[in-house]
Order: structure tokens, then C-alpha cells, then sequence
């Protein structure tokens, strides 16, 4: 199925953010999910399902530095970090 992930359009075979998160090799305590412009709580992702055309903002806690204008090697979008 099409998803709109970070803005990007992703053919992805996930069917539960869940699913998402582990296709994509991600830690899920340090990811943060928005689907549909709704924060998605970790717990419930795994009976989350993913639709065709949905739209997800994710985001991916790295360790290390200030991180302000580094970017996220997978989607390549910047996540300033606001915390420093």
C-alpha cells in the first residue's frame, strides 16, 4: 500500500504501525508516531492499522550532540533538536 511518510510517498506491506516501526528497523522507544494528524500512543500501535493513502509523521530520537539541523538518514527531513 501508499503511505505518505514524512512526506515522502513510501510503498510499504505493514499493516499496523507496529509492523511499520519494525519493517523500518526503528527502536520504538525512541520513535514518536502521528497518523492522520493524531499522535498515536506507543501501546496502541500494535493494533494500529495502516490504510491505504495514510499520512504519518515520524519521529526518531537519536542520542548525541545538539542534533539541531541534522538530518534523519531514512527520510531525510531535519528535526531540529528543541530541547538544548
Amino acid at each position: 500500500m501508499n503511505l505518505t511518510i514524512n512526506g515522502e510517498t513510501q510503498v510499504c506491506s505493514a499493516e499496523t504501525l507496529g509492523a511499520l516501526v519494525e519493517q523500518l528497523g526503528m527502536k520504538p522507544d525512541r520513535v514518536a508516531i502521528e497518523l492522520n494528524r493524531e499522535i498515536v500512543s506507543r501501546d496502541e500501535w500494535p493494533q494500529t492499522p495502516l490504510h491505504e493513502g495514510d499520512r504519518l509523521e515520524i519521529v526518531h530520537f537519536v542520542g548525541g550532540g545538539s542534533g539541531f539541523g541534522q538530518t534523519n538518514g531514512r527520510f531525510g527531513n531535519r528535526f531540529p533538536n528543541l530541547l538544548t
